[in-house]
């Protein structure tokens, strides 16, 4: 029930998405929220909530306060949790979502594309959905994090038309 429930929270919630911060509520939600992780409450309603209703600025704020208080970022501190709790993975990767997106979507590139056989699916969807939005910051990234640029690790991946879409996607000239 609490996998639904963050996940309908942050599809049907309404999300100010100025960039507007209160930093008093930062660090009030910073306190809750490492009370909540201390505790191993990952799935509070509090917790669900902040995250499904506040704006990016104003969560990039609480977990940048998070780190300032307890000298760890967010994500650390969820690292701690039980590897198979899947809702704890759903809360990192949402956390991940909003903070750093760019980072998401690099660990799902490589999982699609280093694995055998390429995970088409999850490839063509990052590709497409994200190439007028940071497709250029997610390359950048896949490059700094795994020492190869993402249009490469892709023509070693693919082949034909699939491989020149993709590269046409990326904004690669030499397809």
């Amino acid at each position: 029930m609490c996998l639904l429930q963050l996940l309908v929270s942050l599809v049907s919630s309404y999300r100010y998405e100025g960039e507007e911060v209160n930093m008093t509520l930062a660090k009030q939600e910073a306190k809750l929220i490492h009370e909540k992780i201390k505790d191993k409450h990952y799935n509070d309603e509090d917790f669900i909530r902040i995250l499904s209703t506040r704006s990016k600025a104003q969560i990039n704020a609480t977990f940048n306060r998070y780190q300032d208080n307890h000298g760890e970022e967010i994500l650390k501190s969820l690292e701690e949790g039980d590897e198979d709790d899947k809702f704890l993975g759903l809360l990192r990767s949402t956390i991940q979502c909003l903070t750093r997106p760019e980072l998401y979507f690099v660990d799902v590139l490589r999982s699609a594309i280093n694995k055998t056989g390429t995970d088409e699916g999850a490839l063509t969807r990052i590709v497409t959905t994200r190439a007028e939005i940071d497709l250029k910051v997610i390359g950048q990234e896949y490059q700094r994090r795994n020492s190869i640029p993402l249009e490469k690790a892709i023509t070693k991946d693919t082949r034909g038309d699939y491989e020149k879409m993709l590269i046409a996607l990326l904004g690669e000239d030499d397809a």
